[in-house]
């Protein structure tokens, strides 16, 4: 009995493998950052302009195959709302084709700010215009300097505080081949 168990545990030892896909490296200033590789999520735009929240399910051939789900809120039979994968699909996408990664968000989103800063202070700066076009007695030289103000530094905050890694100059992806993929 025990050879039997013995035959088949070398069976299966020998179909089964230890890595099972190869990794992408992104590289900041040839030091790695981060690494992708089976079983990783990646959040990406590609050079087509394709913004892509997917899982990869393997890399083959400096090639990224990509699942992504699409989950939503869906009412059940009492009337309660769960999330459910409504469907899935599937891409591929050379490694050369990613144009940004980009990074996780923590903590407090400046973004959201920048953008209301931005385009309050604008929309201010515009009412000042239009004040200063038709009464001039009542245009405000201070509520327009504030206005800018808030403009510029909506403008700068949004520019600041990047959530993309921009494939390029600073940042690079390097592939690097660990198995052997031919079985594929």
């Amino acid at each position: 009995m025990s050879r039997i168990f013995f035959i088949l545990f070398l069976l299966i030892g020998y179909e089964s493998f230890g890595q099972s896909s190869d990794v992408v490296l992104l590289k900041k200033r040839k030091k790695t950052i981060s690494r992708y590789y089976a079983g990783t999520d990646i959040d990406m735009v590609t050079t087509t302009g394709v913004s892509l929240n997917a899982y990869i399910t393997h890399i083959n051939r400096d090639t990224l195959f990509l699942k992504q789900f699409v989950v939503r809120q869906t009412p059940t039979m009492m009337g309660v709302f769960v999330l459910d994968t409504l469907t899935t699909y599937n891409y591929q996408y050379h490694y050369n084709q990613i144009k940004s990664i980009n990074k996780p968000k923590h903590g407090f989103d400046l973004s959201a700010s920048a953008g209301s800063l931005l385009g309050g202070g604008a929309i201010l700066t515009l009412a000042g215009g239009v004040v200063f076009l038709v009464d001039r007695d009542k245009f405000s030289p201070a509520l327009m300097g504030a206005s800018v103000s808030l403009t510029a530094i909506g403008y700068v905050l949004s520019k600041v505080n990047s959530n993309n890694i921009i494939i390029g100059k600073k940042y690079s992806l390097e592939y690097l081949k660990l198995a052997d993929n031919n079985k594929h």
